[in-house]
């Protein structure tokens, strides 16, 4: 299971995403046993917060661009929500 992590860890944000939306269809079709939709869940909710983790890094790396009085670009300062 560790290594299904570290794994995971290393996925693009788009990769994760696919990998989450093709567990998604699977369960939603109802053909997947039990035992094994618990596993897909579980692989789900380690890529939901991967994607989320990296989600929240891009936020933070995003900056706005602050026009000066003449409309030109001034500077930057941090995004806020």
């Amino acid at each position: 299971m560790e290594s299904e992590t570290s794994t995971i860890d290393t996925l693009s944000f788009e990769d994760a995403l696919r990998a989450l939306e093709t567990i998604v269809r699977q369960l939603e079709s109802g053909d997947v046993p039990l035992e094994d939709s618990i596993s897909l869940y579980e692989k789900g909710e380690k890529l939901r917060q991967h994607c989320q983790k990296r989600l929240d890094a891009a936020q933070a790396r995003i900056e706005r661009i602050v026009a000066g009085p003449d409309g030109a670009a001034a500077g930057t300062q941090p995004f806020d929500l």
